[in-house]
């Protein structure tokens, strides 16, 4: 499917990405998750083709693609600020590409792909008089109906607020799932990320770290960076061990509470151990009585201890 072989850019001095390489299955929702200058979006770029790699080679559907115009690659991007023009309608926006490329069957691709996102009746509607998530749907759209290989998004739902968020994150993974066409989804969100994809790609200073599922990914981190950016963790000794998986006991390591912090359904008791290293533990809201100075003791089993060199 798409396929990136050893890919690097430089610009000038910087080495914004240095050999990556991975692999996009037909039908995958594949993201790149990484802190903000890791290199994603320009890796994202270089497959749309906005972008020339400095080295390196991507392949699309057994065809070397990285010299074609963007034009001629069959992949579509979904910017962040969705890009539409606000003096065309719903339908405007959505036919824009078809009709530059003078494709037959017009009016049934828009009427399918606008059933597909779930903006029938809204045809007529300018951008301007829809909610964000409309918006994005529109954009992406507009995208599908040119029947794309891939579809590109670039942190497509960083200008949400967050419960909207949660909600288009669930229609974004169902339509890609219903279309079956395969997205290659940037984002710097960690949660987003572990929701949406089936695998993903942990990049820092410009490499790729670790390609897994969710769970590989966050289970079992192969560096300690990929451990420390994928969610919360307590590293004493060297060793690394997830909050959830420390529990307060009768016998273990001392450690006081310094404070306690609610989180709805769950709490997170901080610590400090006698060696000076801080500590979480993740507890039910219905169980945390604990309070600032007390003393406790905390274990966790070896199995869910992470090691690296």
């Amino acid at each position: 499917m798409l396929e990136l072989r050893s890919v690097s850019k430089h610009f000038s001095t910087h080495k914004a990405v240095t050999e990556v390489s991975l692999r996009v299955e037909r039908g995958e929702f594949f993201s790149l998750l990484g802190p903000s200058g890791c290199g994603k979006t320009t890796t994202l770029r270089m497959v749309a083709g906005f972008e020339t790699p400095t080295s390196g080679e991507v392949w699309l559907n057994g065809s070397r693609i990285d010299a074609l115009p963007p034009y001629e690659r069959n992949v579509n991007t979904v910017f962040q600020s969705y890009a539409l023009f606000p003096h065309l309608t719903v339908r405007g926006n959505v036919e824009f590409g078809l009709r530059r490329k003078n494709v037959g069957d017009l009016e049934k691709r828009v009427a399918t792909v606008l059933e597909q996102v779930r903006l029938s009746g809204k045809e007529s509607r300018l951008p301007a008089e829809l909610s964000g998530g409309e918006r994005q749907r529109v954009a992406l759209a507009r995208s599908l109906v040119l029947e794309p290989d891939v579809l590109l998004l670039d942190e497509p739902l960083s200008a949400l607020d967050p419960l909207l968020r949660k909600q288009v994150r669930a229609e974004l993974k169902d339509l890609q799932r219903r279309v079956g066409v395969a997205f290659l989804f940037v984002t710097h969100d960690q949660e987003e990320a572990l929701a949406m994809s089936d695998r993903i790609a942990v990049m820092n200073g410009g490499r790729v770290e670790q390609i897994g599922t969710p769970e590989e990914i966050y289970r079992r981190p192969r560096t300690r960076f990929v451990a420390s950016f994928l969610g919360a963790m307590n590293w004493v000794d060297g060793v690394g061990v997830r909050p959830e998986c420390t529990r307060v006991c009768a016998e273990g390591r001392r450690a006081v509470v310094k404070r306690c912090v609610f989180l709805g359904p769950v709490v997170h008791v901080e610590t400090l151990l006698e060696s000076g290293e801080a500590a979480t533990v993740q507890v039910s809201a219905t169980e945390a009585r604990f309070c600032e100075g007390d003393t406790v003791h905390l274990a966790w089993d070896a199995a869910d201890e992470l090691r690296f060199d």
